[in-house]
């Protein structure tokens, strides 16, 4: 049953009629719980306020798998725009960026030259730029241009999905590297990647202990309760600075444990969305969590105080429409 939801809320974040038509309506249907919103003037008041929370931030300019120089190009514009308005306010916040978003699936070499523009610009600010890992098949084209800009800034680094077989085989290689570990948020074949959520937290959690072995600052990206009281004893027990690492949660979840991680003296990092692709993004987070799709009825629906929303109708038959999808195919399940 989870298997199935989660494949076909995937699949929705894959339909490009579904993404392009979303643009059209904002990050509405309970997006933004999730999507802080679609406009970067608009996300620096939350950074702030996260900053004054001793929340740092980091920024993901949504977007991704774009096959035109022009929207590529214009992509890569705004997030050079976005560095320099974290550098005029002054804000504890880096930068996600998606590689495909900037043209690698266009061309390489124009992928690498717009992203080499963006990290020269945050390497002259100070900033620190994500390179996030997405699709398999772009793995190692991401990890060769990572390697490849590493040999002129360090203010670069990227994801280590713990699902792919292959990190075990790359970590090494990226020691000296700041990373980003994640379980991993897309669809891929059992011959690249750990299908059980056992496996997968078993390899997150080895990942991750060596990772905090080492002296390099990483980011332990994780929701998951159960994963992060286990590597704080491993902290404990190791003797290890909080000052190299931190724990960083997506925008809108779990933000009590957020405060509490921040009480307990660990650094913490909030990784915020914003943009009008927003659709895809929203997906996955529901193919992660498919509890949130009770978010998502209550957003539509509701207000706070379990009052009937009074709004067009067609946000409502929107989301009715994506739950009795839902609800046939677990039928058939």
């Amino acid at each position: 049953m989870t298997s199935l939801t989660r494949n076909f809320f995937i699949g929705l974040s894959n339909n490009a009629i579904l993404n392009k038509s979303a643009k059209k309506f904002g990050a509405r249907f309970g997006a933004d719980r999730f999507v802080a919103g679609t406009d970067f003037d608009a996300i620096i008041p939350v950074v702030r306020e996260l900053n004054q929370k001793q929340i740092s931030c980091t920024m993901d300019h949504l977007g991704e798998f774009v096959m035109d120089r022009a929207e590529a190009t214009y992509a890569k514009e705004k997030i050079m725009r976005m560095l320099d308005q974290i550098h005029e306010e002054k804000l504890d916040c880096h930068i996600s960026i998606k590689l495909t978003q900037l043209g690698l699936d266009i061309e390489e070499s124009f992928c690498i030259e717009n992203v080499e523009q963006i990290v020269e610009v945050a390497n002259r600010y100070g900033i620190f730029v994500n390179i996030d890992m997405e699709k398999y098949i772009h793995y190692d084209k991401t990890l060769a241009i990572l390697k490849q800009l590493c040999k002129k800034y360090s203010n670069v680094g990227t994801v280590i999905q713990t699902y792919l077989y292959d990190v075990e085989r790359d970590l090494d290689g990226l020691e000296d590297v700041r990373l980003r570990i994640v379980k991993g948020a897309y669809k891929e074949d059992q011959t690249v990647a750990y299908a059980s959520k056992k496996d997968i937290d078993d390899n997150f959690l080895w990942i991750a202990k060596k990772r905090l072995l080492k002296n390099t600052f990483t980011s332990i990206a994780t929701h998951d309760h159960h994963i992060i009281e286990t590597l704080k004893k491993f902290v404990d027990d190791h003797h290890i600075s909080k000052d190299t690492f931190e724990f960083q949660m997506l925008y809108g979840f779990r933000v009590d444990m957020q405060h509490q991680l921040i009480k307990e003296g660990y650094r913490f990092c909030t990784y915020i969305p914003f943009g009008e692709d927003w659709f895809g993004y929203f997906m996955r987070r529901l193919a992660e969590r498919p509890q949130n799709v009770n978010l998502l009825v209550k957003d539509v629906f509701y207000t706070e105080d379990n009052k009937m929303k009074k709004q067009p109708l067609i946000a409502g038959a929107a989301a009715l429409t994506l739950l009795v999808c839902l609800g046939k195919r677990k039928k058939k399940a």
